[in-house]
């Protein structure tokens, strides 16, 4: 089985952003059936269809990428109640001009990382309603919601929470079979 190569798409643009923290513990604890690769969605200028008359090198570049991946796993914040909007403007960037999608048919999943109790709920089911629309099958179960993330990782930005290694293991082994089975 050749291994299927995974766009981890962050929500959060912070540096020290506990998302991105979360999203490289994914990354090192996928089983050797994925290559996941973190993709920046920064850079992005806003969507604006005017835009597609003279089409910016970043959307030309992103679209490109996207569509050499097999799968894509997002790790968001949630704000307020919604995602942020630079994860937003990459789904509206990748799934324009219209009828040209780069998202469409390939599996995805979803994990919410939030300071607060609830880890990002919302955020997780905005994510969720809108790969319905991009035609992005998510994962079901597992859901992941990430609490506390403060209280996480210490100051070198390292895991300490051993049954968040756990949970994040577990997730990611059920990833990779929901993306080979795909």
């Amino acid at each position: 089985m050749s291994k299927k190569k995974v766009a981890v798409l962050v929500g959060s643009l912070r540096k020290e952003s506990f998302n991105r923290k979360v999203a490289n513990q994914l990354i090192q604890l996928a089983p050797d059936s994925l290559e996941l690769e973190l993709v920046e969605i920064g850079q992005l200028p806003h969507y604006n269809e005017d835009l597609e008359l003279n089409v910016p090198k970043e959307y030309t570049e992103f679209r490109e990428k996207i569509k050499s991946f097999d799968g894509f796993l997002f790790v968001t914040p949630e704000y307020n109640r919604s995602v942020p909007s630079a994860l937003k403007n990459a789904f509206d960037v990748g799934s324009r001009p219209y009828g040209q999608s780069v998202w469409g048919g390939k599996p995805g999943a979803v994990v919410s990382v939030s300071m607060s109790a609830i880890g990002g709920f919302g955020a997780n089911h905005i994510v969720r309603q809108s790969m319905v629309f991009l035609n992005v099958p998510m994962m079901q179960q597992p859901e992941a919601y990430i609490g506390s993330a403060h209280t996480l990782f210490d100051e070198s930005g390292n895991l300490v929470n051993e049954g968040t290694r756990d949970f994040l293991k577990a997730y990611i082994d059920a990833y990779a079979a929901w993306v080979n089975n795909f």
